[in-house]
């Protein structure tokens, strides 16, 4: 199967609350590959990559957990970078 990467940018209350972390350790639980960063304006984003059918699990499982927290969150879809780990980057 392919890999697919995904972008996701989430707003609403994601910053002071825990979700890169959360990410993080639910990211642990999939084999998925990626990151998860502040940005500026307040969002949240997560690059993930890998099987379809895992990223999805995995988005599907971040906003379950963070359901509270999101207002939106827009998915994009771009090339794939080859990530190998998962990481909270700054």
């Amino acid at each position: 199967m392919a890999k697919v990467c995904k972008r996701v940018t989430y707003s609403g209350s994601v910053q002071g609350v825990g979700f890169r972390y959360t990410t993080r350790r639910l990211a642990h639980g999939f084999p998925v590959a990626g990151f998860v960063r502040n940005l500026p304006d307040g969002d949240v984003e997560i690059v993930a990559e890998g099987e379809a059918s895992d990223v999805e699990a995995f988005l599907a499982a971040v906003a379950r957990r963070m359901q509270g927290y999101i207002a939106t969150a827009e998915v994009c879809d771009q090339a794939c970078e080859g990530l190998t780990a998962f990481e909270i980057r700054h």
